[in-house]
């Protein structure tokens, strides 16, 4: 059986999220199903998608945990966004926190640095 998932995110503008989500994930969204959603295809069977609620914009938290961190981070900072903060973990996990222009929390994990 396949399932799908779909992390939703809500923001307050579509446009202003699409440019930023854009820059963060190196890519246009993969498809727009409506006038207040914009989806992007980050894995197998994995979506992201940001959802025009300005009422709840600013509330999710996100973690996209990624083999090549150190060159994601790098790709993300080429397209003119810098994390607001890396975290490493004690067993060395390490994360890079994000937040879109209405606060939403995006994370990118990535294994130990060899």
């Amino acid at each position: 059986m396949t399932v799908d998932l779909f992390a939703g995110i809500p923001v307050s503008e579509r446009a202003r999220a699409v440019d930023w989500y854009e820059r963060l994930l190196g890519a246009p969204p993969s498809f727009l199903p409506n006038d207040t959603e914009a989806v992007w295809d980050v894995v197998e069977h994995g979506y992201l998608y940001v959802d025009v609620r300005p009422d709840a914009a600013g509330s999710a938290m996100q973690t996209i945990f990624v083999e090549d961190f150190d060159a994601r981070l790098a790709a993300i900072a080429g397209r003119g966004i810098e994390p607001d903060e890396v975290e490493t973990y004690e067993n060395g996990v390490r994360k890079a926190v994000f937040h879109d222009p209405d606060g939403n929390e995006i994370g990118i994990g990535g294994a130990p640095a060899s």
